[in-house]
């Protein structure tokens, strides 16, 4: 038995267009609604197809659903959440697929007073961004972490983890506040460090841009991809989370002083342990299934 039988998708980007590919896919019958605040992206979503109905509201999306996930910047949760108010139905359940929780909580909380609110976070995507971004098979073997709040019924949640495991999404249960503080150090620092090494290079004047491009190897590289990802969310992921950010950040800073030292007197055994270190969590994340040496984690957009 289906968990839902008619999805309202709010945010029709990479994830919001992800999902709704992947639900005709794995759960063909669900209805699927959805509206983005951008004209010309509900254009773009109604010639691809991934929806049976694209709205010109957001409360003319949720009127008739029984899931509506918010796929949206985290800055926005709150005044979206108010736009849907009035037209969401009574048993409907409200999700969203945020990269910090805590606020998204509080202020799904406080827009949608008495609403069932089970926040989730696949963590998953890719630098690019827009409908034309998203497939179906994003999810597959990727954790969605659910973050249901004191008091939540459980019932709900268990629709929701059935629903993101139908997806082909391994689920896990966490408190909000944890969540953050996980996804600081394993996903908004590394953006925040990109951010900065790509911005540091483009600021050297003794190196010119097109030698930044033309020699990049391929660590720099990697950055770059990550430092591609979508500027609003991620401004509004380091406003949202930046108690978590600011600590991990500050214990990153006393280990890069701890490592400019041992540059600096040549504490070479210091160095190769680090590095032998951080070559196994390299492994064992491969070990995992959460990554693997083809790129893009080997997947097809098909």
């Amino acid at each position: 038995m289906l968990p839902f039988a008619r999805v309202s998708i709010i945010g029709l980007g990479l994830i919001g267009s992800s999902i709704a590919r992947a639900v005709q896919i794995h759960m063909p019958t669900v209805r699927l609604t959805g509206h983005d605040a951008d004209p010309s992206v509900r254009e773009r979503a109604n010639a691809l197809g991934f929806l049976d109905d694209v709205t010109d509201t957001a409360g003319a999306a949720v009127t008739d659903a029984d899931l509506v996930i918010l796929c949206v910047p985290v800055g926005a949760m709150g005044s979206v959440a108010e736009s849907i108010a009035d037209d969401l139905p009574a048993d409907a359940i409200v999700s969203d697929v945020g990269s910090s929780k805590a606020s998204v909580i509080a202020a799904l909380e406080a827009a949608l007073p008495g609403a069932t609110i089970i926040p989730a976070h696949p963590v998953a995507g890719t630098e690019n961004s827009g409908p034309e971004a998203g497939f179906a098979s994003l999810f597959h073997g990727r954790w969605c972490i659910l973050t249901p709040p004191a008091g939540a019924p459980e019932a709900a949640t268990e629709r929701v983890r059935a629903f993101w495991e139908a997806l082909g999404a391994n689920v896990e249960l966490m408190e909000a506040r944890h969540h953050d503080l996980v996804l600081a150090i394993t996903s908004h620092l590394p953006h925040l460090i990109a951010y900065t090494i790509v911005g540091t290079a483009s600021d050297l004047e003794e190196v010119t841009r097109s030698e930044v491009i033309k020699y990049s190897a391929g660590g720099f590289r990697d950055f770059t991809r990550i430092a591609a990802s979508d500027p609003t969310m991620w401004r509004d992921v380091f406003i949202a989370n930046k108690d978590a950010v600011l600590e991990m950040l500050q214990r990153f800073s006393e280990d890069l002083t701890a490592l400019q030292r041992a540059i600096r007197w040549d504490d070479g055994d210091r160095l190769f342990d680090l590095f032998t270190r951080t070559r196994a969590v390299r492994r064992s994340i491969i070990e995992e299934g959460q990554d693997d040496e083809r790129p893009d984690f080997g997947r097809s957009h098909e």
